[in-house]
C-alpha cells in the first residue's frame, strides 16, 4: 500500500507545487485548504505523514493545534510544518508539540523531499517495529500445560463468548495483557478495537482526559479511550494505579453506562466492555483505602488468576521452545538449542517472569553461540545471583553434619520436583527412590506439593 501524505496549506499554488513534487516520487496525496477541512481529512482517516502550513484562515496557529490533533490519535505520525513567517519561537513551539521537522517558506524542494522521505521512513520502521512486537509477543498464544495455564485457557473459551467484565491478576511480566488480547480474538468485539490504557504510565493529570477525552476551546476534539475502544475491548492495566477521585469517576460510568468528555455538555454513551488488571494485590489496596472496594466488585466479575513463573516450572521448557522458534523465525536467525533441564533456569526465580525468560531467549539468539556450552555460559551469567552461592556455602559450613545434608537434601529435591513439574513419580524414578519413600523424605524435610 503507497504512503499517504496530507498537505494542508491555504496557497493553492504551494498546494500545487507539494502535491506533484510529492506524487512524482510515488506517493499518493490529500489535500486541504483551510482548518475546517484538514480536521475532516484528520478525522476521516488518519494520513501516514503530514505537511502542514502553520498559519491558515482560523489564527496564528491553527497548524499547531492541528498538529496536536493528530498526535492525539496517533503519536507516531510524523508531521513537518511549515510557515512563511516564522520565527525561532515558533520552530521552538512546532518541535515541542512534536513537529518532525520545522521549514522556511520559500523552502528548497529537494530539501523539503528530504524531510519527507526521512519522514516516511521514520512511520514505516515504527509500523514494522510494531508489526514485529506483535508477532512476536501477541500471537494469541498462550504456552504452557501446568495445571494453572490449563485452567486459564478454558477460562479464555467459556468468558470470550460472555460480555461480562474481567479482572486479570498476576506479578508483571506474567501475561496479563496476553490475556486480555486473546479474549478479544475469540470475542464477538474481535473486529473493533482493543485499547490499553496503562494506569502506571500516565501522569496523575492526565488520567481523566486519556480515559474519558476533552473538548478544545478551538473546536477540537481530543478522544479518550472509551470512546477509542467503543465497539471492541479497553483493557485498563494496573487498574490499582488510578486515583480515588478517577475511581469514583469510573463507577459512575460503569452505573449510567454514560459519561461526559471534560469540558463537555452533553452525554456519551459507548459500547465497550472493559477488562482490569493488577500486578497488586487488589484486596490489601481496598484495606488501605487506595482502591474503592465498590468499584472493585463493578469490575470483577469473573477472574483469572496468572501464578508467577516460579511457582509453575513445568512450563518453562515449553515456552523457551515457543520463544526459540519464533524469535528465530522473525530475525531470519540460526536456530539454536537450550538445555531445558539447565540448573539455573530451573531454579531461578525470574521475578520479570514470562518477560525475562523471553527476553533472556532473545538476548542468546542475537549473541548466536555456536555450541550448548556458550549458551549454558550466557544463561549463567544471565540469571546468576551475585552473592547467593557464596552465603550458601558459608552457611552450610557453620552448622552442624546433620543440618547441612538436611539443607542439602532439601534444596536438591525441590529442584527435581521444579524440573519434574511437581511429578512425584517421575522425580522418584530420576533420584533413585521408591515412590512411597519420597514422599516421606519430602514430608520429612517440609517440602510441600508443587502441583
Amino acid at each position: 500500500m503507497a504512503t499517504e501524505i496530507l498537505i494542508i496549506d491555504d496557497n493553492p499554488d504551494i498546494r500545487n507545487i507539494l502535491r506533484d513534487l510529492i506524487s512524482d516520487e510515488g506517493y499518493k496525496t490529500r489535500v486541504a485548504a483551510n482548518y475546517n477541512q484538514a480536521l475532516a481529512e484528520i478525522d476521516k482517516k488518519l494520513p501516514d505523514v503530514a505537511i502542514i502550513d502553520v498559519k491558515l484562515d482560523k489564527g496564528d496557529n491553527d497548524g499547531i493545534e492541528l498538529l496536536n490533533h493528530i498526535k492525539s490519535k496517533n503519536k507516531d505520525i510524523p508531521v513537518i510544518i511549515i510557515s512563511g513567517h516564522a520565527n525561532i519561537e515558533m520552530a521552538v513551539k512546532s518541535l515541542k508539540s512534536g513537529a518532525f521537522e520545522f521549514i522556511q517558506k520559500p523552502f528548497d524542494q529537494e530539501r523539503l523531499m528530504n524531510f519527507v522521505k526521512r519522514a516516511v521512513e521514520n512511520f514505516t520502521l515504527k509500523n514494522q517495529n510494531k508489526e514485529l512486537s506483535t508477532k512476536l509477543f501477541h500471537s494469541f498464544e498462550l504456552i504452557g500445560s501446568s495445571t494453572n495455564i490449563e485452567k486459564i485457557k478454558d477460562q479464555i473459551s467459556k468468558l470470550s463468548l460472555s460480555e461480562s467484565r474481567i479482572f486479570i491478576n498476576g506479578p508483571t511480566g506474567s501475561g496479563k495483557e496476553l490475556i486480555a488480547r486473546k479474549i478479544h480474538k475469540l470475542s464477538n468485539r474481535s473486529n473493533g478495537p482493543f485499547i490499553i490504557l496503562n494506569g502506571a504510565l500516565l501522569d496523575v493529570q492526565k488520567y481523566e482526559q486519556e480515559l474519558f477525552g476533552e473538548e478544545k476551546n478551538n473546536g477540537s476534539i481530543l478522544y479518550g479511550a472509551l470512546e477509542k475502544a467503543s465497539g471492541g475491548i479497553l483493557l485498563i492495566d494496573e487498574v490499582s494505579e488510578i486515583p480515588l477521585e478517577t475511581q469514583s469517576k469510573i463507577l459512575r460510568v460503569l452505573i449510567d453506562q454514560k459519561f461526559k468528555r471534560i469540558n463537555g455538555d452533553h452525554d456519551i454513551k459507548v459500547n465497550v466492555r472493559i477488562i482490569c488488571s493488577s500486578s497488586k494485590d487488589i484486596n490489601k489496596e481496598i484495606e488501605l483505602g487506595n482502591f474503592r472496594e465498590d468499584l472493585f466488585h463493578r469490575l470483577n466479575v469473573f477472574q483469572i488468576n496468572i501464578a508467577h513463573l516460579r511457582d509453575r516450572t513445568e512450563d518453562i521448557p515449553l515456552l523457551i521452545k515457543y520463544f526459540s522458534e519464533k524469535i528465530s523465525q522473525n530475525y531470519n536467525l540460526k536456530k539454536f538449542d537450550i538445555d531445558t533441564t539447565n540448573h539455573y533456569l530451573i531454579n531461578y526465580d525470574w521475578p520479570g517472569n514470562v518477560r525475562e525468560l523471553r527476553n533472556l531467549i532473545e538476548r542468546i539468539a542475537i549473541l548466536g553461540p555456536d555450541n550448548n556450552e556458550k549458551v549454558s555460559s550466557i544463561i549463567k551469567e544471565s540469571l546468576k545471583k551475585p552473592s547467593g552461592d557464596n552465603f550458601k556455602i558459608e552457611n552450610s559450613l557453620s552448622v552442624p553434619l546433620k543440618e547441612a545434608r538436611e539443607n542439602f537434601e532439601k534444596e536438591y529435591l525441590t529442584t527435581q520436583l521444579k524440573k519434574f513439574g511437581g511429578n512425584i513419580s517421575k522425580t522418584a524414578e530420576f533420584v533413585g527412590m521408591e515412590r512411597s519413600a519420597l514422599h516421606r523424605k519430602l514430608k520429612g524435610l517440609g517440602v510441600k506439593d508443587l502441583n
